[in-house]
């Protein structure tokens, strides 16, 4: 379908120049811009042809398609084409092209060739044992057909799926910033005796006892004592303990003197009460 001629058509408002071009008015926007410069006036010879828009209603995507919309356009069933009426419609359809001044594609001219040789092959009279054992000259097409008709029906299901940005289209939004504090929770007694608890658990199997040599021995320290003292004279008491031996030193000391004095080796000596002790050994 072709469209009509574009004539101009002058408002009330707008005038003819000398020149022969139509002005607009002034109040109206430029008519339209050439290379950045706007027109305000109409030229009078402007011819638009009458082929300039064509519109075709109707756009297949290849012979199979034609095809496919004249045999379901009238009902046909596809595995019993009748191809005489296909190939007139199709041949009718190809000459509106060519009035259209379209360029025809190979594609199409091949079909064509196609359908007429199905026609003179179906045409032909054929010998009964022949037409027994040949194929029918349509199964190809046939197949053909159906194949395209599976393709156009899986293309329709994905088109008809939702598709970013067409049926539907992310969005997206920055959170705002947000300072926010929370304060410690308060901890009571209890909770801290629960945490004291359980490290003194934990400190207990990490625990060690050292097992050292005793460094004084009560028996060395009675034969020290039996040398230091004399069976002819007394000696103090406190002479026998060195202070810079420390606790142990003095307690080692006691003991030895206390066995000494259950062998009775020692014999100690008072002269009065609260006065000094004096220990020398018994004949």
């Amino acid at each position: 379908m072709t469209g009509d001629t574009l004539t101009p058509d002058p408002s009330p408002a707008s005038s003819r120049g000398e020149d022969g071009l139509i002005d607009a008015p002034p109040e109206m926007p430029p008519l339209a811009r050439v290379d950045g410069e706007p027109w305000i006036r109409i030229p009078q010879d402007l011819y638009i042809p009458p082929d300039a828009l064509e519109v075709f209603l109707e756009a297949f995507e290849g012979p199979l398609d034609l095809l496919l919309y004249l045999i379901k356009r009238q009902n046909l069933n596809i595995l019993d084409i009748p191809i005489a009426e296909i190939t007139r419609q199709y041949m009718e359809y190809l000459a509106l092209m060519r009035e259209l001044r379209l360029e025809l594609a190979a594609e199409y001219l091949v079909m064509a060739a196609w359908l007429a040789e199905i026609k003179s092959r179906l045409l032909l009279p054929r010998p009964p044992q022949a037409e027994a054992e040949e194929e029918d000259p349509r199964a190809e097409l046939v197949r053909r057909l159906r194949e395209y008709e599976r393709f156009q029906q899986a293309a329709r299901a994905l088109d008809e799926l939702p598709r970013l940005e067409r049926d539907f289209f992310p969005a997206s939004a920055e959170p705002a910033e947000r300072q926010t504090h929370r304060p410690p929770p308060p901890v009571s007694l209890a909770e801290l005796l629960n945490a004291l608890r359980e490290v003194m658990a934990r400190a207990e199997l990490f625990g060690h006892h050292h097992i050292r040599r005793e460094t004084l021995s009560v028996r060395e320290r009675m034969t020290q004592v039996l040398e230091r003292l004399d069976a002819l004279r007394f000696t103090p008491f406190t002479a026998l303990f060195r202070p810079e031996e420390g606790r142990m030193g003095v307690v080692v000391t006691f003991l030895a003197v206390l066995e000494l004095l259950r062998e009775a080796l020692l014999e100690l000596v008072q002269a009065e009460p609260f006065a000094p002790i004096h220990v020398r050994l018994r004949d």
